[in-house]
């Protein structure tokens, strides 16, 4: 038959038909499953359950046949001519690609949707953790992000690895990746280490102030008689109060990295596949090299006291880190007393900087050489309190500047 090119091209049309019918078999068996709730159900942080459950895997198992078809199809060089003249299969490819995605992507945006807002609320600094205070020192406190993402994660990569398989699936998985450490490092940079609290003392306690604040009694206090001195008094002052903990951002970052660091990634194959691998693993190296910037602004004593040196330092702990990420971290170290955020110098509201400057990777990309401008036109006003910001700014401009003419 192989010697005989029509022959073998006309055989290979004839199946088409059979194709055809096995597809639309599979896409009515498909439709009730995708539209059960229960396929779309991922865990939370309060409702632990089977993760994948009974539903989503026999939609699975659909997907994974459709996969072994595909499989069969590329060893074969089959679906892949354009020309109507072929096999006349690259439609039937299609199809099986299509019921692949009609179940991952679905699947994987049920996850996107439980864990983005998980990552984007570690800006928050609206938590205090009560500790004893011998532990406060010693004991590691971490943001409840990260606790609900340390019992949601190993749960998700199981999933995720199970659903994944199947190259053509990588693209979705790698924007699911790409968005989880963009959000996560806006988050983090945006977040301000909170200092511990000083405790209350008893004079500042408002128990405590209203019976200091009473009129002194110029009568003298009658002499209990000698039994009552046997009673226990109450103690002259209530305990203090446990210290008040915060957890630290940098630390955060690293066990944040460890955790997204599980999740399958794309393989390093060609086409598609390798562009995604090549961008996934260009986000991880910028959440991999945050945590030692943010260690390094927040004791930034250890820095040299010359402004270029400190310049120079600072730009090669971001050379991983996109510029509008490293921005409010440095800004917020080393500039001036008086420094507002970046969108109030740019004349916005944050709302709309993040929109419109921090949506993504590509954007951020785009918009950092005049917001940097901007931002050192700003800076230069009260150029002495902010020499190092303005420092650092004008090597990053330089860089940029040499990566856009090369």
């Amino acid at each position: 038959m192989h010697d005989n090119p029509h022959l073998h091209r006309a055989v290979l049309r004839s199946l088409k038909r059979p194709f055809s019918v096995l597809l639309t078999d599979l896409s009515s068996q498909l439709l009730p499953l995708l539209s059960s709730p229960a396929f779309y159900a991922v865990p939370t942080v309060s409702n632990q359950f089977p993760f994948p459950n009974a539903v989503q895997l026999h939609v699975l198992s659909f997907a994974q046949f459709c996969e072994e078809v595909i499989q069969v199809f590329d060893e074969l060089g089959l679906g892949t001519d354009m020309d109507v003249r072929g096999d006349g299969l690259k439609s039937t490819r299609d199809g099986f690609v299509s019921i692949i995605n009609r179940v991952v992507n679905p699947f994987i945006a049920g996850i996107r949707g439980e864990l983005v807002p998980i990552i984007e609320a570690l800006e928050s600094t609206k938590f205090v953790t009560a500790t004893k205070p011998t532990a406060a020192k010693t004991a590691l406190i971490y943001h409840p992000s990260i606790v609900a993402l340390q019992i949601l994660m190993p749960v998700y990569t199981r999933a995720l690895t199970t659903y994944t398989s199947s190259t053509l699936s990588h693209a979705t998985l790698a924007s699911l990746l790409i968005s989880m450490l963009w959000k996560a490092m806006v988050a983090l940079s945006h977040r301000v280490d909170t200092k511990m609290s000083p405790l209350l003392t008893p004079e500042a306690s408002p128990m405590l102030s209203g019976k200091k604040n009473r009129v002194a009694s110029t009568t003298p206090p009658l002499t209990p008689p000698p039994g009552r001195f046997m009673i226990k008094l109450p103690p002259s002052r209530p305990p203090s109060p446990p210290a008040l903990a915060f957890p630290s951002v940098a630390a955060d970052a690293k066990v944040l990295y460890d955790l997204l660091i599980s999740l399958p990634r794309p393989t390093a194959a060609e086409g598609p596949t390798r562009l995604a691998k090549e961008a996934v693993d260009e986000a991880f190296e910028g959440l991999r090299t945050l945590p030692a910037l943010l260690d390094a602004v927040k004791y930034k004593m250890e820095f040299s006291g010359n402004a270029s040196i400190t310049a120079q330092a600072i730009n090669h702990l971001t050379t991983e880190i996109p510029s509008l990420i490293a921005l409010p971290i440095v800004l917020h170290a080393f500039g001036g007393s008086s420094m507002s955020s970046v969108a109030s110098m740019l004349g916005i509201s944050e709302d709309e900087y993040r929109k419109g400057c921090l949506s993504g990777f590509s954007r951020a990309e785009e918009c950092a050489i005049p917001v940097a401008q901007r931002v050192m036109e700003i800076l230069q006003l009260d150029a002495p309190a902010n020499e190092v910001v303005i420092k650092w700014l004008e090597i990053e401009l330089l860089e940029m500047e040499e990566e856009m003419t090369s």
